[in-house]
């Protein structure tokens, strides 16, 4: 499911892992027609993190949502990552040999801003990247 508008779009995703590679292709596909390709590699790779996280902790659909704001000259593209489960998410410190964990310090180390939002019926975990104009 997609729906746009303006310098909006979001996209709903099954909870299955084929969410993960459809959710970079689409998000590398819209920075692209917007002109945004210098963002298009950290965008995917952070896309990647929180839409896998969501699989691996949640249940049901997930949501992505890609919000440009123009300005000046430099522009803020925000992201946002929704599930169902309202459990918010810890940014923790892992070890060497741990398999996973570094997702949202990936996120905090790579974005001008991020953070977590209750909503309604789950989550939502966000980030904003500066985006030259």
């Amino acid at each position: 499911m997609i729906r746009t508008e303006g310098d909006c779009v979001e996209w709903v995703f099954p909870g299955q892992p084929d969410a993960v590679r459809t959710a970079r292709s689409l998000v590398r596909d819209r920075l692209r027609d917007w002109g945004l390709d210098d963002v298009g590699d950290i965008t995917a790779l952070l896309v990647s993190e929180l839409v896998t996280n969501a699989l691996r902790h949640a249940t049901g659909p997930i949501g992505v949502r890609l919000v440009h704001h123009p300005g000046g000259l430099d522009g803020v593209l925000l992201v946002e990552v929704s599930d169902p489960l309202p459990d918010l998410p810890r940014e923790r410190a892992a070890r060497p040999e741990d398999e996973g964990g570094r997702g949202l310090q990936l996120v905090a180390s790579s974005a001008r801003r991020w953070g977590t939002r209750p909503g309604g019926t789950g989550k939502t975990v966000w980030f904003e990247l500066t985006v030259p104009e």
